[in-house]
């Protein structure tokens, strides 16, 4: 269950993935603060496994290309602050993480500073998907909810799956 929970806190964390695009040698830079907006899951979470509160996501970008996210989660009433290493791939916008297990996919959206984090990886006896509409501010913006909507359709998911938490800055990671 702590794996479940820290893959979907991942996917709060690999929101704050895109802020900048570094116009050197073609590598992207996803450091900085993101806000998670609503999250899908492919129907295999149970309801206990669903998080009731979502925070910012601290992602800074390491030396190679890989990233290290400072997740946080809500458990047993207390804010927790995980750091989640993201390794490259040779594939743009993919990158993989937890012991090499789960893979972590970053979808710019048409809409600006808004990008869809999703996550595969097989949790013990099924395939878990799960991903976050992620962006650079706290603001709702119903162009950008439109547009996860569309990827959640593409993705062959359901549009019922999907959660929306009002976002909780009683826990946020410490800027640089």
């Amino acid at each position: 269950m702590k794996s479940l929970l820290l893959s979907f806190t991942l996917l709060g964390l690999v929101a704050v993935l895109k802020a900048q695009e570094v116009p050197s040698d073609d590598q992207k830079d996803y450091s900085g603060i993101w806000y998670p907006k609503a999250m899908i899951h492919n129907g295999s979470l149970s309801s206990h496994n669903i998080p009731s509160k979502v925070f910012p996501v601290k992602v800074t970008a390491l030396e190679g290309g890989d990233m290290e996210s400072d997740v946080i989660f809500w458990k047993n009433g207390q804010c927790h602050e995980v750091k989640i290493l993201m390794k490259k791939t040779d594939e743009p916008g993919k990158f993989i993480s937890f012991d090499d297990k789960r893979f972590i996919y970053i979808t710019a959206l048409p809409v600006k500073d808004h990008y869809v984090i999703y996550c595969e990886g097989r949790f013990p006896g099924e395939l878990l998907g799960m991903g976050k509409l992620i962006g650079r501010n706290p603001e709702e913006n119903p162009e950008a909810m439109e547009e996860f909507k569309k990827f959640v359709l593409r993705k062959g998911l359901k549009e019922e799956n999907i959660i929306v938490r009002e976002l909780n800055e009683h826990c946020v990671p410490e800027s640089d």
